[in-house]
This record gives C-alpha cells, structure tokens and sequence, in this order.
C-alpha cells in the first residue's frame, strides 16, 4: 500500500511539470508573434495647430508717471530796507500782476527825492546860463560842457531816489496765488529778505521722465494727456523735452502744459502723462502663448516657412478684453497656438489650421 501513494505522488508530479510546460510554450510562442515596435512614430514631426493672421494698424501711447508742478514760482524779495507798515494780501489769494503785496516806511526817502529834484532845477538853471554866455563868446566851451555834466547828475540822483522810493512798494510780478507769506505789520525787512512767494498756476505743467526709447518718438508741440489721481484729465500739448539724460537715471524730463483756470489744480499731484505716438504694426494675441528664453526675452513662436518653429522676441504695446497687443512681428505670420509649450526653435513640425484641421502647407504665406 505504501508502494501504491509513492506511484500516485509521482504521477501528480509528472502531471503539474506537463500543465507549466505547456504553459511556458504558449508564452514563448506569443513572444515570438509579438510584432516590433514601430520606431517611425517617435521619429515622425511634433503636430501643432496654427493661426495666419495679419498685423493691422494699433495706435500706441507712451504712459510716464510724473506730478504736477507750477508754471513759475517765485520768492519775492525786499529790495529796501525798512518797517512793514502794510500787508496787503492773505496767504491763498490771488493777485494780479501789479498788486501790492508789502508796504515798507519811507523814512527819509521822499526828503531825499525832493533835495534831488532841487539840485537838478538848480544845474539846469546854471547849464542854460553857460550856454548864454558861451554864444557870446564870454565862457569856454569846456566849462558848458561842464555844467553839462552837472544836470546829468543831479538827473541821476532824481532818477535813483525815486527808484529808492519806489522799491517800498512791494508788488506781484505776475497773475498768481500767493502760497506763503514771510511778513506781517511792523516787522522789519532787510534788503533780500523773503517777502512772499507766489506761484503761477495757469498753465498748470505734468512734469515725468521717458526712456531713451520713448523720447525718440515724442517732440515738442505733440498732444498729450494729463491724468490725476481721481480720474481727471486734461488736455495739453508738450512743450518741453530736455536735451541731456538725467546721469542716474538715464532719463530725459518732459514738460506737458495745460490750461488751469482758477488755478484749481494745485502744485504736487501725482499725474499721469499720456502721449499718443504713431501708429504701430500690431498683432493681438492670447497671453497664454507667450514664451520666455532663459534670458527673459518675451516672444512667441510662429511657423517659418521651412515649417520649423522659429522664436520671435516682441513689445507688448497695450491690451484689451480680448487679449495682448504685440510689436515687433513680421505683418503676416503663421502663429502656433497649440502645442507651443512641446516645441522648440529649430523644429520641423506638421502644423494644421486651429479652425479647419487642415494641413498648412509651406508657402502658406505667399
């Protein structure tokens, strides 16, 4: 009986190594029937989808960050020395050009102008008594020419005593508005001592700084825009463009002026200044296809007409709604706008219509 489990254990054994060698054979045999792997798939060019579009005519403006500042502004001076004895104005008023804004004590001035005016009657009185007798031949013609001299002097002295007198008066050299005043009744003014300040708001000047590149593109008497702060805006035109760059910042100022009645925009506001520039060659775009090098050059990819990507860098020149304004393309190009992330410059690719999936073949911008 013993005998009998030894054969049986052999048989099953004999039976399981028949079952794993059948089994070994069909996995060998589906092996060998396997077909290889087809290598042109992976060789074959990347597929991208493209858009022809055509650079249409953009209306471009340089934007400068600036503020506002005053057509003029002046300190005025005392020219004379003496008591305040009038104040004729309030800080923030305004005044017109020959407004008295001080008076100052005369003093002794308008003895001096008349002992002045005596002397000149009385060299003029001499003058014409030398003329007489130098007619008759009685007096040299030096000594007329002497006495001559005389009223030229004392015409002189006239002339600067009334000037003395005059500079008590301390009038507004132009329209303006009176931002400071430095003396009240009874103070004492020295010569070039501050008086006042006032300043000419009307014209009211955005003063900002353009690039290099910009600059190029702006000259003197071109429209521009002022814009403040709370939304404002003011028509102007530009009326000054420096000659020499800022040496730190390599930048040149631009003056725009506009008109400011009531002088109600006051010196100091951060503005806004818009220049229109020329129209530009212009293709929109989705942000989204923008590329970056690894230098930071922003561009896009487009279809050469080897249909090989190429890298085009360019100048985003304003948006809108429906996407980015770029410069700096050719006027006709075949833009990828899927599939631009897998490729790179140099890349021979099948490119197919974003709208029809038909093929673009080379030539398609001719």
């Amino acid at each position: 009986m013993k005998r009998s489990y030894i054969i049986s254990l052999l048989l099953a054994i004999a039976a399981v190594a028949w079952v794993a060698s059948g089994q070994l054979n069909s996995a060998e045999e589906q092996v060998a029937k396997k077909p290889p792997a087809d290598l042109s798939v992976a060789n074959s060019p990347a597929k991208v989808r493209v858009r022809i579009q055509e650079a249409v005519a953009r209306s471009t403006s340089t934007l400068l960050r600036g503020d506002t500042q005053a057509e003029r502004a002046v300190d005025i001076k005392s020219e004379a020395r003496g008591r305040v004895i009038e104040v004729a104005v309030e800080k923030g008023s305004r005044v017109e050009a020959g407004d008295v804004i001080v008076r100052l004590a005369p003093e002794y001035r308008p003895a001096r102008l008349q002992k002045a005016k005596a002397l000149l009657k009385q060299r003029k009185i001499e003058y014409e008594a030398a003329a007489k007798l130098a007619k008759k031949g009685f007096r040299a013609e030096t000594n007329l020419a002497a006495a001559k001299a005389e009223v030229e002097a004392a015409a002189a002295e006239v002339e600067e005593a009334e000037v003395a007198l005059s500079n008590l008066v301390i009038k507004a050299p132009f329209d303006g508005v009176v931002d400071d005043r430095a003396m009240e009744v009874g103070d004492f003014a020295d010569v070039g001592d501050i008086v006042a300040r006032i300043v000419d708001l009307d014209p009211i000047l955005a003063v900002g700084f353009a690039s290099q590149r910009d600059v190029a593109q702006l000259k003197i008497g071109d429209p521009g825009q002022i814009r403040l702060v709370g939304g404002q805006e003011l028509a102007g035109r530009v009326r000054f463009i420096s000659a020499v760059a800022n040496p730190e910042t390599r930048t040149f100022r631009i003056e725009i002026e506009a008109e400011n009645p009531g002088s109600r925009i006051p010196d100091g506001l951060i503005a806004e200044l818009i220049l229109p520039t020329e129209d530009t060659p212009a293709h929109r775009v989705s942000p989204a296809i923008l590329s970056l090098t690894d230098e930071g050059t922003v561009g896009i990819k487009i279809l050469g007409a080897d249909s090989k990507v190429e890298f085009h860098p360019v100048r985003i020149i304003g948006e809108d709604a429906e996407g980015v304004w770029l410069a700096g393309l050719p006027e006709r190009i075949i833009l990828i706008t899927v599939g631009q992330d897998y490729v790179t410059p140099g890349q021979l690719v099948e490119a197919v219509d974003e709208a029809t999936l038909d093929p673009v073949q080379q030539g398609a911008l001719e």
